[in-house]
């Protein structure tokens, strides 16, 4: 006779209960890395990115510093202690090694004891796949309470000769805490639409552990203007809204064209012309899978989203992996 398993109590939904942010504190402008020996300019950056300045993290200061600072933030925020984070999720692509992953050194960090902790890599999408992975564990009763964090050193990873990297990629960290929604109120994270194109994964790439990254730019470009507007109304649909709902729109910092491409083709699709749409490349740069969640946070901090306000995140990158969800901002 095959015994009976026991399940745990599915909840209803979850929602982001709290947010978080890092960022190192040097400054580096546009004109720093042409003063570097960089063939470019403050205009030439601007004008194809978007970027006026970003941060760069010291030699001594690691992803995992970042990650834990932002974890930290974002569980203040939530009114949470860290005895009440069941698991741990940090997002990346950009660690020195493989192994010990990052999630477990944070969780050590911040006083999180013995929860399940891992590290997702979607690279850019990362943040949003962590996300999903969350509300998931909550609805199925594995967790009460998970703290997902996007962290990135791509400093560590780019050659600060290359122009095409180098004036796009920075360090910083991002981080949410996702816990179950009340009785009386709806969900607050919806289904992801998540997916991927393999057969572009050499568009960004670092090719071995001595390599930097290399990215063909004008490849993801194009495949992130046509082909992220339909997994951002993909997403939208499987949350049950309409686009007119959407009160702010945080696509993956990736370049300022991509975001605004994206925007324009989600307001000719519906979307309000008041919508909010998210700028935090021009002052962060490519955070990877901390530019998400380091822009709700900076927004927040602005005073230009509010709680309760419905968000739509879409991630993409190397992968070349995409993933979207409509959010409740806390």
């Amino acid at each position: 006779m095959i015994p009976q398993l026991q399940q745990n109590a599915l909840v209803a939904g979850a929602r982001i209960r709290g947010l978080g942010s890092a960022q190192p504190e040097q400054v580096v402008t546009n004109e720093d890395i042409a003063a570097s020996g960089v063939e470019t300019t403050d205009e030439w950056i601007r004008d194809r990115v978007g970027i006026v300045e970003r941060r760069f993290a010291r030699a001594d200061e690691s992803l995992v510093d970042m990650a834990s600072d932002a974890g930290a933030k974002a569980l203040a925020d939530a009114g949470l202690a860290p005895s009440e984070i069941d698991a741990v999720i940090v997002a990346t692509c950009t660690m020195p090694s493989q192994i010990p992953n990052a999630a477990a050194q944070v969780a050590e960090r911040i006083g999180v004891s013995a929860a399940p902790a891992f590290d997702v890599n979607a690279a850019c999408a990362g943040f949003c796949y962590g996300l999903g992975t969350a509300a998931d564990m909550v609805r199925a009763g594995s967790a009460a309470h998970v703290l997902v964090i996007g962290a990135e050193k791509l400093t560590d990873w780019v050659d600060p000769n290359d122009r095409s990297t180098c004036i796009i990629f920075a360090d910083g960290a991002g981080a949410a805490v996702v816990g179950a929604a009340a009785e009386d109120e709806p969900p607050g994270i919806g289904p992801v639409a998540a997916g991927s194109a393999g057969d572009l994964a050499e568009t960004i790439v670092i090719p071995d552990r001595d390599s930097f990254i290399h990215q063909e730019g004008q490849t993801v470009f194009r495949w992130a203007t046509t082909q992220m507007a339909p997994v951002a109304m993909d997403a939208v649909e499987r949350a049950g809204v309409a686009l007119a709902d959407i009160d702010v729109l945080v696509p993956h910092q990736a370049n300022l064209r991509i975001v605004e491409a994206i925007a324009k083709r989600l307001r000719k699709a519906g979307a309000r012309s008041d919508m909010t749409v998210a700028d935090d490349i021009t002052r962060s740069g490519n955070t990877s899978s901390a530019s998400i969640p380091l822009a709700l946070d900076h927004m927040r901090a602005e005073g230009r989203v509010r709680s309760g306000d419905v968000a739509l995140l879409v991630g993409f990158g190397a992968g070349l992996s995409y993933a979207g969800q409509v959010v409740v901002l806390p």
